[in-house]
């Protein structure tokens, strides 16, 4: 369990601004090898970024007056407390991707691409869709329910961040490794850390079920984020065959986004 709590909290210091710092670091220490295993937590790093980003949600939700521009508001500034407990770490992935395999057709020259830390107008656009959607898909949800929409921003987080522990299991990483930020997850990840990764996963899954039994609308929320990470996997695979730290990024941002889509093609059969 002390094992267990360490690597947790050293995903939490990589994927966060939360501070992990002074004594606390200390204990927790610091090894490739542990990086490599506090993979296992990113779904469960999804708990605190998605659960702490509902509240700020539910929170506007009822402090604001009750008036159509309410829901979007909200979702804007849940959405911005998330970029910013994150560092826009998995923002920044997508809009590097996006430069790279935008960019250019060569394998090569796109990772090069990536390298840069300028943002094109590849990496803008992808961005700017992805926050558009993101903002307008949650805002579409509280308009029809707002338990609805606190609980897929939840289960989003998490979802997102599991699937990409698949992407490491089954590619290779092909980015620049001393350089990358993806460097800690440069080697596979094992069997028992897709298991810890999926028992974060099952757990979130069964916390927004009982909330709100909605086995069909939760499954169609599920299948999105599984296309997905069907659509990254494959682009990946085709384009540089391999993950990089952007392509896991990218495929988290994405992948939060159609779980957000599939609850809300739900709607039409709930209301």
């Amino acid at each position: 369990m002390t094992l267990f709590i360490r690597h947790f909290l050293l995903a939490v210091q990589f994927f966060t601004r939360i501070p992990v710092t002074g004594p606390l670091a200390n204990w927790v220490g610091f090894s490739p090898a542990m990086l490599r295993a506090s993979a296992a937590h990113f779904p469960g790093v999804g708990w605190i970024v998605g659960g702490s980003s509902a509240l700020v949600l539910t929170a506007f939700l009822v402090a604001l007056p009750d008036v159509p521009a309410t829901p979007w508001l909200a979702a804007v500034l849940s959405t911005v407390f998330s970029v910013w407990l994150t560092g826009a770490f998995h923002e920044d992935g997508l809009a590097d991707l996006a430069d790279g395999l935008g960019g250019s057709v060569d394998r090569v020259r796109a990772l090069e691409i990536m390298k840069d830390s300028r943002i094109g107008s590849y990496g803008a656009v992808a961005l700017v869709l992805v926050l558009m959607a993101k903002v307008s898909l949650l805002a579409l949800l509280a308009q029809v329910d707002t338990t609805l929409a606190v609980l897929a921003l939840f289960a989003a987080h998490v979802t997102s961040r599991a699937l990409p522990l698949v992407i490491i299991r089954t590619l290779p990483h092909v980015g620049d490794t001393p350089q990358s930020k993806s460097k800690p997850l440069a080697e596979h990840i094992t069997n028992g850390a897709l298991l810890a990764g999926l028992v974060w996963w099952t757990l979130a899954l069964a916390f927004v079920f009982w909330r709100l039994p909605a086995l069909g609308l939760w499954a169609l929320a599920v299948l999105g984020s599984l296309l997905a990470l069907g659509g990254m996997w494959r682009l990946l695979h085709r384009r540089l065959q391999g993950f990089t730290g952007d392509g896991l990024g990218a495929t988290q941002q994405v992948s939060e986004v159609l779980f957000y889509l599939g609850a809300a093609l739900a709607l039409p059969v709930l209301v």
